[in-house]
């Protein structure tokens, strides 16, 4: 049986990798008892702070679709001034939870658009070439604690409803993104898929 984890799924998490069972995490005290009557399992967690809630290796794919932005790069703890890395933290954990071979879908918005800093909880500026900490054979991210490893399968500008089922349609993704820039109303989001390599 495959899982899929959608991180930050609020009431409607999604699944576009079409897993035989989904899973979801979201800080949202009313989200756990809607998704269980859909027959979702939901665990509450600030991951900011917290781990993932589930045990290694676990998911065939895991999503974040416009989440990363929520996610601070850098916080200072106290008095202590100690510095943490949220963001490297959770791909950490995103990794650890992925089995070999899984897949990461992320769908944010980038610089330079005006949405990556519009909403004022947007708090992380995914640009193109931010993945690169992560991947490769020596991920740059490990001087910052990162100790996983991607490799990049998609990494691209893009319009994101191309990437709500998973592979993408290569015709329609052209047409849409093709589309948006014919019109004016430019690409705004950034699209990774990463396969965890263990």
């Amino acid at each position: 049986m495959t899982r899929h984890l959608d991180l930050g799924c609020g009431t409607n998490p999604q699944n576009p990798y079409n897993k035989d069972s989904l899973y979801g995490i979201d800080i949202r005290d009313d989200a756990q008892e809607i998704l269980a009557n859909r027959g979702i399992v939901m665990r509450k967690a600030n991951l900011i702070f917290e781990p993932i809630p589930f045990e290694d290796n676990c998911f065939s794919s895991v999503s974040a679709i416009d989440f990363l932005e929520h996610v601070p790069r850098q916080i200072c703890l106290g008095n202590t001034n100690e510095a943490i890395y949220p963001f490297i933290k959770l791909m950490n954990e995103i990794w650890r939870v992925l089995e070999p071979g899984g897949r990461l879908l992320a769908v944010t918005p980038a610089y330079p658009s005006p949405l990556t800093f519009a909403d004022p909880t947007h708090v992380n500026y995914i640009s193109v070439g931010t993945h690169e900490y992560f991947c490769g054979e020596s991920p740059v991210g490990s001087i910052y604690g990162f100790h996983g490893k991607f490799k990049v399968l998609i990494a691209k500008r893009s319009v994101p409803t191309n990437f709500r089922k998973m592979p993408p349609n290569p015709w329609e993704t052209f047409v849409r993104d093709m589309g948006r820039r014919i019109s004016g109303k430019g690409i705004h989001h950034m699209i990774w898929e990463l396969e965890a390599v263990k």
